[in-house]
């Protein structure tokens, strides 16, 4: 108040950090939504694809398998570029990528172009999702970052479940005979709004002491991934050559000769693509080890449940995608109480997500022995609607559990470790729940081998409920 009695507005500190605005936050969150409906969005379509371009099983698989690994390899790399660059135009410049890398998915002419555009594609999703965390943590701070936070958690568990619904609907709807190829080409316009968007609403943020690229520690974390990620997601299909059990042999040699390197640039007091000192935050170590199994689940439910309802309850992808559809919308639902929900009982609330998570998955898998092959959107509505809002109290907690402690300067690192880690896991689900289903499926058939997928999947969620119990009490 001043000595006329008018009011102030408060003057921003010119070396205060630039503010978010909330058109800006719902363009970084497109941002993110479009790299994971992305990675469920082909779910639906595969048989078509695999129809119309005469490819095998083995190399449909790449087409998942290509955008996973590639998209995983590179997500760190992303948020140190970010930080080095600056956000905003990594930010720009992936989603501009991302829109050129869906042109071509959707008009590629043969299997092996589509596999390589997917590759692509996954390598501009790395650059352009980290910085969205990254932004959110730079340019944002107190209730405004924790509303972020659980808006960002509640985008990414929906765009999950809402890739493989607007997949189903774009291959059944066949816009102009596209066919299978809507479910890229639709990225095109999206991106085209987010490109004026971004250069309009987004601030540009970047890491005041950046430094240079750790292109060591770049090449053992991509070869890591590498021998991990390329066995296991195309292992199955290739027919279990000698070359991926070299590849996971090889696995914890390479992955320790990264761990060495990271640990002694930071012993040196250099920054290394992956600081070990910060997993001596508790929160962001706990977070990570939850993720982990949380994620496995919940790619490879959705995977799973896209097969089985298509081949097995003979499904049109429409029907097979809309089954999910209370999934999407309770979590959603449910996941903008969260922030109130942590103000009041604390972590607490991942721990009942958990519990609530897994009377969805045992109701659903009751629902799946009792009625198959008769299943569809009512038959599947009690479980899957309670599981979602199971894990709409897990994922969007857990995000911002993991980034409450990593400081602003280290932002794009700590986006990119979590971003890494749960594209990780998604791909692991994909391959390891995928490949336990369709090997039980010709001597079990497939009801029991949905069954005892479901099962596996509830000992997941089980694991994470009781991990949940070390995570701190509050989050910052």
């Amino acid at each position: 108040m001043t000595e006329t009695g008018t009011l102030t507005a408060p003057v921003r500190s010119p070396s205060a950090p630039p503010l978010l605005s909330g058109l800006g936050l719902f363009t970084v969150l497109l941002g993110a939504a479009l790299p994971l409906i992305d990675f469920f969005i082909v779910n639906v379509a595969l048989p078509t694809i695999g129809r119309d371009l005469h490819a095998s099983e083995a190399v449909l698989e790449l087409v998942v398998a290509g955008y996973g690994v590639s998209y995983a390899v590179l997500l760190v790399l992303g948020g140190r570029l970010g930080d080095l660059f600056g956000r905003r135009q990594l930010f720009l410049g992936g989603m501009a990528a991302f829109g050129l890398t869906s042109l071509a998915c959707g008009l590629a002419p043969s299997a092996w172009t589509l596999v390589a555009a997917r590759v692509a594609q996954g390598a501009a999703s790395a650059a352009m999702l980290p910085q969205v965390l990254a932004t959110i943590q730079a340019a944002t701070a107190g209730g405004r970052r924790a509303k972020a936070m659980g808006l960002y958690g509640a985008t990414a568990g929906l765009s999950m479940v809402a890739g493989q619904i607007l997949g189903g609907l774009l291959v059944a709807a066949d816009i102009a005979g596209t066919g299978w190829r809507a479910v890229f080409l639709v990225n095109v316009p999206v991106v085209l709004l987010g490109l004026v968007l971004a250069a309009r609403a987004v601030p540009e943020t970047r890491s005041q002491h950046p430094e240079p690229i750790d292109t060591p520690g770049t090449v053992l974390l991509a070869l890591s991934l590498l021998t991990l990620l390329a066995p296991l997601t195309e292992g199955r299909a290739a027919g279990r050559p000698l070359w991926t059990w070299l590849s996971l042999a090889l696995f914890p040699l390479v992955a320790a000769a990264f761990y060495h390197v990271e640990r002694r640039e930071d012993r040196a007091g250099r920054t290394p693509l992956v600081p070990p000192s910060l997993f001596a935050l508790t929160s962001l170590r706990r977070g990570l080890i939850m993720i982990v199994p949380f994620s496995i689940g919940f790619s490879g439910f959705m995977f799973v449940i896209a097969v089985a309802l298509q081949q097995g309850a003979d499904l049109g992808p429409v029907a097979a995608g809309l089954a999910l559809a209370p999934m999407a919308v309770v979590f959603f639902v449910t996941s903008l109480c969260g922030p109130r929900l942590i103000a009041r009982y604390g972590t607490r609330v991942v721990t009942a997500g958990g519990l609530i998570q897994a009377v969805g998955v045992a109701l659903i898998a009751l629902t799946v022995w009792r009625s198959w092959p008769d299943l569809g959107v009512w038959e599947l509505l009690p479980g899957t609607a309670v599981a979602g809002a199971g894990q709409a109290l897990q994922l969007p907690v857990l995000i911002r559990i993991v980034l409450s402690e990593v400081p602003a300067a280290r932002a794009g690192v700590g986006s990119g470790v979590m971003a890494t880690t749960q594209q990780s896991a998604l791909a692991v689900g994909v391959a390891t729940l995928g490949t336990l289903f369709l090997s039980l499926v010709p001597g079990h058939g497939m009801r029991d081998a949905l069954v005892t997928t479901l099962l596996v999947q509830l000992a997941g969620v089980a694991l994470t409920a009781a991990l949940s119990l070390r995570l701190p009490r509050k989050v910052g």
